[in-house]
């Protein structure tokens, strides 16, 4: 059970003991990140749990982060504060981070979260170990993953490529268009021949455009294996002698 879990299971009836390492306070507080509570009362939790600043109130504060309010302000506004709070409880939140981005529906604020808590290099890790959890199979909310590629695309580093080049053959289009793109910013012109064998079993036109126009951009020379079949596929491109791809 993640730290987490323990603010969403129930209690057995009868038994009042609370979840071990979590004190009354921060439990108390907790059940007052809901959508059903009224907005003074999340306030004082979201204040109260900030002041506890432990990895159990930075887990009992990321629950704000799982519904949403009307009005829209208000609801902002608490994610903010919510926000700000973990961010000021330090590395402390990070579990608690971590363990909230592998459930999550959307990964917005506790990449946010963590990007301030950690250099870039230690981000990056961070993200690959995330995306590390996901396949390339089918899944009813891909968004999460989905994420995680395009976030790694503001990033150069030698682990992208590992992490990210298997999600070319994704069965899920946006995370093949956004493992292209990030796979593109890495600059490696080894890429090419991985880039040029995905536009080829591509069925997608924007995702085989994004990978034509990106290889066009940047010059990278084609294999000789997959020039032939790529140009077959390519017909607004053309690929020279040196295997360089243009467009027409």
């Amino acid at each position: 059970m993640g730290l987490f879990d323990i603010f969403k299971s129930k209690p057995k009836t009868g038994n009042t003991e609370r979840p071990k390492g979590i004190d009354k306070e921060t439990s108390r507080l907790a059940e007052a990140i809901s959508k059903r509570a009224q907005n003074y009362d999340r306030q004082e939790a979201l204040d109260g749990l900030a002041k506890i600043g432990t990895t159990e109130a930075a887990a009992a504060l990321l629950r704000r982060f799982t519904f949403q309010i009307e009005p829209s302000i208000t609801d902002q506004e608490e994610k903010e504060t919510a926000f700000r709070s973990i961010v000021g409880i330090g590395d402390k939140a990070l579990p608690a981070i971590r363990d909230f981005c592998v459930k999550a529906e959307g990964l917005t604020w506790p990449l946010r979260m963590m990007r301030e808590l950690v250099d870039e290099e230690v981000y990056v890790a961070e993200v690959i170990a995330l995306l590390s959890k996901w396949d390339t199979e089918y899944d009813r909310n891909a968004d999460p993953k989905v994420q995680l590629v395009s976030t790694l695309e503001e990033h150069k580093d030698a682990r992208i490529r590992e992490a990210v080049e298997r999600f070319l053959e994704d069965v899920h289009e946006p995370t093949r268009f956004h493992a292209v793109s990030t796979l593109l910013a890495q600059d490696d012109a080894d890429l090419a021949g991985p880039l040029a064998k995905a536009f080829v079993r591509e069925e997608a036109v924007r995702t085989q455009n994004r990978i034509a126009d990106g290889l066009a951009l940047r010059s990278w020379p084609l294999p000789e294996d997959v020039r032939a079949s790529f140009s077959s596929r390519a017909r607004a491109y053309t690929v020279d002698a040196e295997g360089v791809v243009h467009k027409r």
